[in-house]
């Protein structure tokens, strides 16, 4: 399950995470953000033991956003070792986010 991280949060639960994180930067508003949600879930699931997924609300954080590049949603960012290793934007079938998140095998 996606924990929805905040600027007060950030840091701890990604930053200093020793798993690699998919951070989901979304909005309610957004259609694409729903069709994707259900995928990322799938992915942090099946892969529970290697990446945790957040979820950052851009509506709510902007500072965030601003900070990471994010102009358009869903971007999902993979942080590891504290630092973004990969991005994925728009929903995509999951083998395509995989790959652009460098998760596939």
């Amino acid at each position: 399950m996606a924990i929805n991280v905040t600027e007060a949060t950030f840091e701890q639960e990604v930053l200093q995470s020793e798993t690699p994180v998919i951070v989901d930067f979304w909005a309610e508003w957004c259609g694409p953000c729903h069709a994707v949600a259900p995928v990322l879930e799938k992915i942090a699931e099946e892969r529970k033991d290697e990446v945790k997924l957040v979820k950052v609300n851009i509506d709510e954080e902007q500072g965030l956003s601003i900070k990471y590049g994010v102009m358009s949603i869903p971007t999902m960012i993979l942080f590891k070792q504290g630092e973004p290793a990969a991005a994925a934007v728009g929903a995509q079938p999951k083998s395509a986010l995989e790959r652009s998140l460098g998760l596939a095998a």
